[in-house]
């Protein structure tokens, strides 16, 4: 699947996926860090602020955008 998915919406994010998502630190900037999901941490289906992740590197925050690269 080419284009955008939702990262608002858990089933459109799994292990892998790469990601660019808002730190906790940079919600008030929004600034966007990009890393793939090691864990998924939202149990939710869906969350209006982004369904929370870790990434590879460790870090954690909500999905902005997934890159679907398969």
């Amino acid at each position: 699947m080419n284009g955008m998915l939702d990262g608002r919406v858990r089933k459109n994010i799994r292990p892998g996926t790469a990601v660019a998502v808002v730190l906790k630190a940079d919600q008030p900037t929004g600034a966007l860090t990009w890393g793939r999901v090691a864990e998924i941490l939202t149990n939710s289906s869906t969350h209006p602020h982004g369904i929370k992740v870790r990434l590879t590197n460790g870090q954690v925050g909500r999905v902005q955008q997934i890159y679907d690269d398969e």
